[in-house]
């Protein structure tokens, strides 16, 4: 019997990530992701005729430890024919390069095979992380329709709800830097009022700071931008007779945008600010050449039960299709502090979902 192929591991600049389609693959969020104190790594990988560039993200922890963490990668055709024993070889390949990490985590892109609770893959080395840390379950919307089409997917109450908002005079506009301390005011109020935690503002004034410099060294243009260049960030406000009522945040990445970020005000919900929001980042999404537009994270499933069930129900009513990812995997690198990590991890999750809400 032969020997296996060898995967081939090869550090690199930031700028291999240049083909990568994801946003959290992008040179941009690595560099992002280095203002806020994390170490971005990027490497050129193959195994035979398969190659690719990966963003590792590492960060310290206490007692000199470290942890690695792979977000929405990697972008590799799925299933493999053994996912999980790729997943565990590509991590062995990557720990001479990650000196003092206890683990790698994978947020995995590849869709799961089934709806609800997340695969199982037969490779001792691979564990379901205690949390998850990008939503795994989100809707992708295919824009490659005339809008009359994308309005004709979606539910009656959502066609109804962008008219309405309409018809009632809300306006959407689209924001600068400048908006982005009303917005947030928006934001901490959706925050109380949803019991959600936030990031602080300097988190977003860095992003639109970082996305607006980096797009004046990009050489193309921004219609119909190809993979590989800097984002756009967009903020979109929706207001009602001067009173600000509502905004968005999404990222122009390629051929996808996705929404990042929302806020609303407890005033005028009745005119339902969101639905057009939503719709007018949908259309201008395809005016600058996206081909898909992620509504990231909802539910694992339609629960009626879910204490975030009304999210699913607002945003899969503009149709598309409900996308499950397997979520994040680990591949220990040093057992005993990974499973001492690990329960850690796992306090601090029960803490913030359950505890801490029950005390808001």
């Amino acid at each position: 019997m032969g020997a296996e192929p060898a995967l081939r591991v090869q550090p690199a600049g930031l700028e291999a990530l240049a083909a990568n389609r994801s946003l959290l693959q992008s040179r941009f969020w690595g560099e992002f992701r280095r203002q806020l104190g994390w170490e971005p790594h990027a490497f050129a990988c193959a195994l035979e005729d398969l190659s690719f560039a990966l963003l590792v993200l590492v960060r310290p922890l206490p007692l000199r430890q470290r942890l690695a963490y792979v977000p929405h990668g990697p972008e590799v055709p799925e299933p493999l024919q053994d996912s999980g024993r790729f997943l565990t070889a590509l991590a062995a390949a990557l720990r001479p390069h990650l000196a003092g990490c206890l683990f790698l985590r994978y947020d995995l892109p590849w869709e799961s095979r089934r709806e609800g609770r997340r695969p199982v893959w037969p490779a001792a080395e691979l564990r379901k992380a205690p949390m998850d840390i990008q939503p795994p379950d989100t809707v992708i919307l295919d824009l490659g329709y005339e809008e009359e089409s994308l309005l004709a997917v979606m539910k009656a109450k959502t066609r109804y709800n962008i008219g309405l908002a309409a018809k009632k005079g809300v306006r959407v506009e689209e924001g600068s830097a400048a908006d982005l301390p009303a917005w947030y005011e928006l934001y901490r109020e959706t925050a109380r009022r949803d019991r959600i935690t936030l990031h602080s503002f300097e988190y977003y004034r860095r992003q639109f700071e970082l996305a607006r410099s980096s797009a004046g060294s990009d050489s193309a243009g921004a219609a119909g931008q190809e993979p590989g260049c800097h984002p756009e960030l967009k903020l979109l406000l929706a207001r009602h007779e001067g009173d600000l009522l509502a905004g968005v945040i999404i990222a122009l990445h390629g051929h996808a945008a996705t929404y990042l970020y929302g806020a609303s005000s407890d005033a005028k919900r009745n005119l339902m600010p969101a639905y057009a929001l939503q719709w007018e980042a949908i259309r201008l999404a395809r005016r600058r050449g996206c081909l898909t537009y992620d509504l990231f994270g909802i539910p694992p499933s339609p629960d009626p039960a879910h204490p975030m069930h009304g999210l699913y129900r607002f945003k899969t009513g503009f149709g598309g299709r409900v996308v499950n990812h397997p979520g994040c995997w680990d591949v220990p690198y040093r057992r005993a502090g990974y499973t001492a990590y690990a329960v850690a991890e796992r306090a601090r999750a029960w803490y913030f979902r359950r505890f801490r809400k029950a005390l808001s």
